[in-house]
């Protein structure tokens, strides 16, 4: 029998709210997970690999992309531009590979438009003033841009009611967790499962 096309799952959060690092366990604990890797026009951050953490492009070379339909969601965020490569996705996705997407809620809509069927999960901080605190221990960036992100932070979580399942970042190995079942409670759907049930 031909495999289940895989699943297309998106991951979005507040900056800060540590859904890289829950991402990141998920992926330790299930090793068919693939992260898409996304295209930016951001500098990159201390410790960031070109081509591990994102790609990171010139906004001259992102045009490029757009203009050659080659993305298959962007947005802009904070001054800079981010985008999910389209090609490489649907190929793994046919394969039957589980590929996540880790992205803002405007690009996270641009998925569900595109893809119906797309699992979208919402990492939530335990709260605003946790955030914050995040924010600013990581030191990366000036007060006027942590104050940016807050305001920014506010109005993706009135968004969040648009995904599929939301957890709360508190505990990473819990959040893991909880994305885990998530991906294996969908995995069992009816809808997923046409081929299986057509063979009985």
């Amino acid at each position: 029998m031909k495999p289940n096309r895989g699943l297309l799952v998106v991951l979005s959060g507040p900056s800060g709210s540590g859904k890289g690092t829950v991402l990141k366990r998920a992926m330790q604990k299930n090793e068919q997970l693939e992260l898409s890797v996304s295209v930016t026009t951001r500098a990159p951050r201390e410790g960031e690999i070109d081509g591990v953490n994102y790609y990171f492009l010139t906004p001259e070379a992102f045009q490029n992309l757009l203009v050659e339909d080659g993305l298959l969601e962007w947005a802009e965020f904070c001054g800079n531009f981010y985008g999910t490569p389209r090609e490489k996705i649907e190929q793994r996705l046919n394969e039957g590979k589980d590929v996540v997407l880790e992205i803002e809620v405007q690009g996270a809509m641009k998925v569900r438009a595109a893809f119906p069927d797309a699992v979208l999960i919402f990492n939530l901080p335990p709260s605003l003033e946790e955030l914050k605190n995040r924010l600013i221990g990581r030191q990366t960036e000036p007060p006027e841009v942590v104050e940016k992100r807050m305001n920014t932070a506010v109005w993706e979580l009135s968004q969040a009611e648009n995904y599929d399942y939301v957890i709360v970042n508190d505990n990473v190995e819990d959040a893991a967790n909880a994305f885990l079942s998530i991906l294996s409670s969908e995995k069992c759907k009816t809808a997923r499962n046409k081929a299986l049930l057509a063979h009985f």
